[in-house]
């Protein structure tokens, strides 16, 4: 029967009665915090377009880590900023690459956190691209050599979980095989599987990882921002070669991914808020155009509605003490 009996309002008419019927709810944990690693002693370096995050030396991020440990966040996601960056991406596969530092003073401090680290070459290489060039195009195969180095180092230093972030073929197939031989079974995989090449990146890396590309753009490998069925084989490949986690990345613009990927798949799947959206939203924030905590709260439920299990965003201390209020 229709109207009156269907009053949908009923179930609105208060508070309590509206939590008691809520279809998705945030929790802690579910969010991974993004650190940034880099070189030196006693540094906490606010990045200024992504206030509240910050560069950190590591003993520094041990600090953070225990932060946000006690905060209930059960994982970071760690990046790097190097020394020096050469044609090879030498420390992004050095014992003691500043990576590779981090994650061990971490396991050793704050050992029940989980470890994830971001294995990519963009940061580690003077023209900012994720891997080798050959004659101005970014070469598949010989950088798949280096991301199976960095794999190994990140996982001998204890690194929990390893991502995979350049979207070149068949690297998860490559990334389980060389963990396996290398006797760590048991470090899982979270693919950044449908990376879109997006502009929402740009502060990341103007400041955050602080890699800017020499040249060109990374459109021939990262996806066109325009293709849903491409983004669902990349996914099904990255399952079908090992992935335990997949990623839709960045969050906002595509939701529709996010949905079609949960609905066809039913693997753990991690969202990623991007640099760019937490930029606007504080931008936005600091000239009283928005309400931040609204919104803030809104947009990370969508994430959650629209099938995400894991959101790595820059705003996770900020909800998670809002969470546990």
């Amino acid at each position: 029967m229709g109207f009156p009996v269907h009053r949908l309002r009923r179930l609105r008419k208060n508070e309590y009665l509206r939590n008691m019927v809520r279809e998705n709810r945030l929790n802690v944990e579910n969010f991974i915090c993004p650190l940034f690693a880099v070189h030196g002693n006693g540094v906490k370096q606010e990045i200024s377009i992504l206030p509240g995050n910050y560069h950190l030396s590591v003993d520094r991020i041990v600090e953070e880590a225990k932060e946000i440990r006690d905060l209930g966040i059960p994982a970071v996601l760690l990046f790097g900023v190097p020394q020096s960056k050469n044609l090879e991406a030498t420390e992004a596969y050095d014992h003691n690459g500043i990576v590779q530092r981090a994650v061990r003073a971490i396991k050793e401090e704050v050992p029940q956190l989980v470890v994830i680290t971001d294995v990519c070459l963009c940061e580690y290489t003077p023209h900012g691209h994720c891997g080798v060039i050959k004659d101005g195009y970014l070469d598949n195969d010989s950088s798949l050599e280096l991301i199976e180095k960095v794999t190994v180092s990140h996982a001998q230093a204890g690194a929990d979980i390893v991502a995979p972030a350049a979207m070149l073929d068949g690297q998860i197939s490559r990334m389980r095989k060389v963990l396996d031989e290398s006797s760590h079974t048991n470090v899982a995989i979270m693919a950044y599987s449908a990376k879109f090449a997006s502009k929402l990146y740009d502060p990341f890396f103007k400041e955050g990882t602080e890699s800017v590309l020499e040249f060109g753009d990374k459109r021939t490998h990262q996806m066109d921002c325009a293709n849903a069925f491409e983004a669902l084989r990349e996914i099904a490949l990255d399952i079908e070669e090992g992935a335990d986690i997949v990623m839709v990345k960045p969050a906002m613009f595509y939701l529709d991914v996010v949905y079609r990927a949960k609905e066809r798949f039913k693997v753990p799947l991690a969202i990623y808020n991007v640099s760019g959206e937490y930029a606007m939203l504080k931008a936005a924030s600091s000239i009283g155009k928005i309400d931040e905590f609204e919104i803030r709260n809104e947009m990370l439920t969508s994430f959650k509605r629209a099938g995400a299990d894991l959101i790595i965003s820059y705003h996770a201390k900020e909800i998670a003490h809002n969470l546990n209020r």
